[in-house]
């Protein structure tokens, strides 16, 4: 049987692979798409069959850690999906509310204290691809790996769904729609590396919603929930998820409208999450009366 979080994997991958008939892509595009996922489908239909006899150590671990080169699939799979841009309308829209938030004072809190702010963003940023993993091997240090998956069912909601929206908002991000304007006055090793790897590992479907924000908020917004006796941890991520969205703006990285609507988009992660809890709690009584 499939976890919940199983459930938003496989319902991306279905959504994943409409898109791919829909939009118009090369039929090669198209048939990888298509072909790559079925078989993503059938090996998450088939392990969680296997599980489900052996209940081994093994399988239940590969469960809980599989999602993540997943949801990388995920992102790659919407850089496919890239089409061509002809205007640069919502850019252009966007840029004029980050630059009256930058010369509103932004720029001067960061820059106060000279390089160690601007580089402490960078390192932030750079560290968001591994607050997932992060957050589950905490759960297992803290010996509650069964928590496991109602963290994953919000923090993949909160990925996902941002993910989900790239092909209707295309857009660039202001460093290479506008380059060389409004940057940091700082440049850190953390920032040259953050440069390489988008430059290397980017997409260019979309900027809108930023899943760095949401997927930030979303990782400090599980474990909050999944482990309240131990806050530090739902705090830490808390904070690097602020510190996160604030250098998706200053660093160019992202618009703040993409920011903001991370942020959305993780606070609807999370209330998916809840009522999903309490719909757990409210008929738990029932399916142990009926013997489900």
């Amino acid at each position: 049987m499939l976890r919940a979080y199983e459930w938003v994997l496989a319902a991306n991958f279905v959504y994943l692979s409409a898109l791919a008939v829909v939009l118009p892509l090369p039929w090669r595009v198209r048939a990888v798409v298509l072909g790559l996922n079925a078989a993503v489908l059938a090996g998450c239909a088939l392990l969680a069959y296997a599980d489900k006899f052996r209940h081994g150590l093994l399988l239940g671990t590969i469960r809980d850690w599989y999602s993540f080169p997943l949801t990388l699939l995920t992102y790659r799979e919407m850089g496919w999906f890239a089409q061509p841009q002809t205007s640069h309308a919502l850019e252009q829209a966007w840029v004029a509310w980050d630059r009256a938030l930058l010369a509103g004072g932004l720029r001067a809190v960061v820059e106060s204290l000279g390089p160690i702010l601007p580089a402490l963003l960078e390192l932030s940023y750079m560290l968001v691809y591994a607050l997932g993993p992060f957050a589950v091997a905490t759960l297992y240090v803290y010996r509650r790996r069964e928590r496991t998956g109602d963290f994953l069912f919000l923090f993949l909601t909160g990925v996902l769904l941002a993910y989900g929206q790239f092909p209707f908002w295309p857009s660039e991000p202001p460093r290479t729609v506008f380059p060389g304007q409004d940057f940091p006055a700082y440049t850190s090793a953390f920032r040259r590396f953050n440069w390489w790897y988008l430059g290397s590992q980017g997409i260019h479907t979309s900027v809108f919603p930023s899943a760095h924000v949401s997927g930030a908020f979303s990782a400090a917004f599980g474990m909050l929930r999944c482990l309240p006796e131990h806050r530090w941890v739902g705090r830490l991520l808390l904070a690097l998820a602020i510190l996160i969205a604030t250098a998706t703006v200053y660093g160019r990285y992202h618009y703040f409208a993409d920011a903001a609507a991370g942020l959305v988009v993780a606070l609807a992660a999370l209330g998916i999450s809840m009522i999903r809890s309490r719909v757990a709690r409210s008929t738990a009584p029932l399916e142990k009366t009926i013997g489900w």
